[in-house]
C-alpha cells in the first residue's frame, strides 16, 4: 500500500526516498491545498511545518531591512521543499516563502522531519543534496542578476517557472515577474513585448504562454541550465523539464 502511495507522489524528493524512509515519513504527511499568496515561511519566525510541494510554485523572497526593496531569490516547486534550512540546525530565516501560484503540498511538522532525518542517514543525505542544489540555484541567480540583461533573466525565470509548473501556460502576473527580476513593472512589460515580438511567448492578463522553449533557452544562454543539470545528477528520478524539441513540434 505504501509503495502504491509513493508511486503517486509528484514531489521528486519524496518520490526519490527509499521505501523504508517513505514508510517513516508517510504517517506524518498531510495533504494540503495552498492558495495563491499563502505564506509558508515567515521571516524571522521559527518554522513550524515543512511543505513538500506537489503542484504550484512557491517563491523565497529577500527584503531590505526597511522592507522597501525586495527580490525573489529562488523558486520551489515539485522538485523541492520549504524550510530546508532546518537540516542545518537553523530554526528560522530572514527570508519569507509564499505561494506565487495556487498548488498543493504534503505537509509535515518540522520537528518530526528532523527527528526522522536524525535517525535515517539516507534521507538526511538526500535532503542535504537538495539543499546543495538550491544553493547552486541561488548562486546562478546572483550570476544572472549581475552579468545578464533583463531579457536574458526573464527568459531564465520563465524556463524555471515552466520546469516547476510543468505546463506551457503559466499563471504569472507582471507584478510577480517584476519581483522575480527586481525591476519595475514597466520594465517587465517592455521585455515581455520583446519576447512576444519574437513569437517565443504569448502574454494575456495574468498569464504567459510558452510558445518556443528552445528560443527562450537560446536567449537565456549561460544563465540557465547548470543548476538544473546538478539537480538531475544528484536527485534520483526522471527530469520533468520539457525538451526544446517537444516544444517546437
Amino acid at each position: 500500500m505504501l509503495a502504491s502511495m509513493q508511486s503517486r507522489i509528484r514531489n521528486r524528493l519524496l518520490a526519490a526516498v527509499s521505501a523504508e524512509s517513505f514508510a517513516r515519513l508517510a504517517p506524518h504527511l498531510q495533504p494540503v491545498d495552498l492558495p495563491i499568496r499563502r505564506l509558508l515561511v515567515e521571516e524571522r519566525v521559527a518554522v513550524h511545518d515543512v511543505h513538500f510541494i506537489e503542484t504550484g510554485l512557491a517563491s523565497m523572497v529577500a527584503a531590505s531591512r526597511d522592507g522597501v526593496e525586495e527580490i525573489e531569490v529562488g523558486h520551489i516547486g515539485p522538485e523541492g521543499m520549504t524550510g530546508f534550512y532546518i537540516l542545518h540546525g537553523v530554526d528560522h530565516s530572514p527570508h519569507r516563502t509564499f505561494m506565487q501560484t495556487s498548488g498543493t503540498a504534503l505537509r509535515i511538522p518540522a520537528v518530526t522531519l528532523m527527528e526522522i532525518a536524525e535517525q535515517d542517514d539516507a534521507l538526511r543525505q538526500l535532503l542535504l543534496r537538495y539543499i546543495h542544489c538550491y544553493e547552486v540555484q541561488l548562486s546562478h541567480s546572483a550570476l544572472a542578476n549581475g552579468r545578464y540583461n533583463i531579457n536574458e533573466r526573464l527568459a531564465r525565470w520563465l524556463l524555471m517557472s515552466q520546469d516547476r509548473l510543468e505546463s506551457d501556460d503559466l499563471p504569472l502576473t507582471h507584478e510577480f515577474l517584476a519581483l522575480m527580476l527586481g525591476v519595475r513593472r514597466s520594465g517587465v512589460t517592455n521585455e515581455i513585448h520583446v519576447l512576444e515580438g519574437a513569437h517565443l511567448i504569448r502574454a494575456t492578463r495574468g498569464r504567459i504562454q510558452i510558445l518556443d522553449r528552445g528560443g527562450l533557452e537560446t536567449i537565456a544562454a549561460g544563465c540557465y541550465g547548470i543548476p538544473e543539470e546538478e539537480y538531475d545528477r544528484l536527485i534520483p528520478g526522471p527530469a520533468t523539464r520539457p525538451s526544446a524539441a517537444a516544444q517546437s513540434r
